[in-house]
């Protein structure tokens, strides 16, 4: 599919602190965080390195998880981390089912913003009901003039147990049936164009290419301007523009379930569409299990394009 940028999707999130009170998340601003501080008491959920980013300055009561708690191995590093473990991390944090948290990256471009659209779908797929990322990170935060600790915060650890659900997870086994033709779901490749044609690939990788029927949507089609995705008007026009709200069932892939995390967001959290899946080990795991690849040369991609550029 041509990426089209987000011309169409020209503001960022317009949401203000009293309707980020109301309705929690999913997205908020730096102004709404700071009142919910305040009157809503988050649990804030900074996501960047421990000894570099966070010990640098944070925002005040923010608790440290860096992100590869999230992830799986080098060799695959979009697999699930395992519901014990998970179990053990989230309790140690402080996670409840019911306090509004906020997810924290470093707002430095839009392939950061995976990282906390990651996390994201982890703590919702684990059951935690109030959910938020601070859209456009900690740069955002300190743009609107808030300061930041370099204190540390240590969480008061909860007993939260994992019970991982499938409602937005896609596995490999679901894949193959929508390529066998057992399932029917828009396979969407969240990576650059020249992944998906074959071009380049993941150094985990067993070989390039992407997944047979596929279309791309590049996840930084979400982004207007800077770190900031778009709003959720924008998200809905852009998702009805690409067509892909006809889909019964989208499911969302890139390498290691990074990028595909923000087309997962923008779509099933900012847009509203029903039945948008994660598949989080995407083209590594894919690759590297020996199912059927496929790829759309460059040169003959460059020729339909020429013939028809939309």
């Amino acid at each position: 599919m041509k990426l089209l940028l987000a011309a169409t999707a020209a503001f960022a999130l317009s949401q203000s602190p009293a309707l980020a009170q109301e309705e929690f998340g999913p997205l908020i601003t730096p102004e709404a965080l700071n009142a919910a501080q305040t009157e809503a008491d988050p649990l804030i959920i900074d996501i960047r390195a421990a000894d570099d980013a966070y010990a640098q300055g944070h925002i005040e009561g923010a608790v440290n998880a860096p992100y590869g708690l999230f992830r799986g191995p080098a060799e695959n590093p979009g697999q699930l981390v395992p519901e014990d473990e998970l179990s053990r991390i989230l309790s140690d944090l402080g996670v409840t089912a019911d306090r509004p948290t906020v997810v924290v990256h470093q707002g430095s471009d839009e392939t950061d913003f995976g990282a906390a659209a990651r996390v994201y779908w982890t703590l919702k797929s684990s059951g935690v009901s109030e959910l938020a990322i601070l859209n456009g990170g900690v740069n955002a935060w300190t743009e609107a003039g808030y300061d930041l600790s370099t204190d540390a915060a240590t969480p008061e650890a909860t007993e939260f147990d994992v019970t991982f659900s499938d409602q937005w997870l896609a596995t490999s086994e679901d894949v193959q049936a929508v390529v066998n033709g057992e399932d029917e779901a828009l396979l969407l490749d969240a990576r650059p164009e020249s992944f998906w044609n074959g071009e380049q690939s993941h150094p985990a990788a067993a070989k390039p290419g992407t997944l047979p029927q596929s279309e791309y949507f590049e996840h930084a089609g979400w982004f207007s301007s800077g770190p900031a995705i778009v709003d959720a008007d924008a998200a809905r026009e852009l998702a009805q523009e690409q067509g892909f709200t006809d889909a019964d069932q989208l499911i969302s892939f890139c390498n290691t379930g990074h990028w595909a995390a923000t087309n997962w967001f923008a779509l099933s959290e900012l847009a509203g569409l029903e039945n948008v899946k994660l598949y989080p080990e995407s083209m590594v795991g894919w690759s590297n299990a020996g199912y059927e690849m496929a790829n759309v040369p460059g040169a003959l991609r460059n020729l339909l394009n020429q013939v028809n550029p939309f």
